[in-house]
């Protein structure tokens, strides 16, 4: 029986591309998201791939898409949480309701989905929970007031978990992205910019591979991932 990867918030860039790397490397994959526009189209490309419609602020949803997984591929080996959205804007702009549904998706969610897969984990002695961040949650901007306290809960989340999964043997580490993103979204809007500025998914797919396959004699708690030629 292949080993089960849960990959949750399948975009046509990071998400997609971590979910494409799992399956190259054994996986049976299941793709989590709100809508399962992309998710089905990919889960026929990955075939045997499980596409699952789930609103991660919501237990039900999340518990009911876990259900579903147990049931037709078995328990999660490695659960990524790439979920991630939120309302860009002052704190003069955002509303309560922004604020609160950023705090759902990036750290509510994180939390319910890991859950769900810990018990089976701490049975088997052994898993690997992942969280995709970004440098918003060490830092608050202008205009990520709704944003970045949210990606900071969702770092302390996983140090927190970290600490207390580790002795247990499930690997709990945070990938922090500094940059932006190849999508063709963000290549319209910076036309200007050469290929090397942007963030390739495949890479971080691969990066995101590499920390399940760690020794757990050097695990890695929080890893940076940017371009080469990026400022920080």
């Amino acid at each position: 029986m292949k080993p089960v990867c849960v990959v949750i918030g399948i975009g046509p860039g990071n998400g997609a591309a971590i979910a494409r790397r799992f399956y190259a490397a054994g996986y049976s994959v299941a793709l989590l998201a709100r809508s399962t526009a992309l998710t089905t189209e990919l889960a026929k490309e990955l075939k045997g791939s499980l596409a699952i419609a789930c609103d991660v602020a919501d237990a039900q949803s999340v518990s009911a898409a876990f259900a579903q997984i147990r049931d037709k591929l078995g328990e999660v080996a490695v659960l990524v949480y790439n979920a991630g959205s939120g309302s860009w804007g002052t704190v003069e702009d955002i509303t309560p309701a922004q604020f609160t549904s950023s705090w759902e998706v990036n750290a509510l969610g994180g939390l319910l989905a890991a859950q769900q897969v810990i018990p089976a984990m701490k049975k088997a002695k052994s898993g690997s929970i992942i969280f995709i961040g970004a440098t918003a949650s060490r830092r608050g901007g202008a205009k990520t007031a709704a944003f970045a306290p949210a990606k900071a809960a969702q770092r302390v989340l996983a140090e927190s978990m970290a600490r207390h999964l580790w002795p247990a043997g499930i690997h709990v580490a945070i990938v922090i992205i500094d940059g932006v993103v190849d999508l063709p979204r963000t290549r319209q809007s910076r036309p200007d910019r050469a290929d090397d500025f942007f963030v390739k998914p495949a890479s971080v797919a691969d990066t995101v591979y590499q920390l399940t396959v760690q020794e757990k004699s050097a695990w890695t708690f929080e890893l940076e991932a940017r371009p080469f030629g990026e400022t920080w």
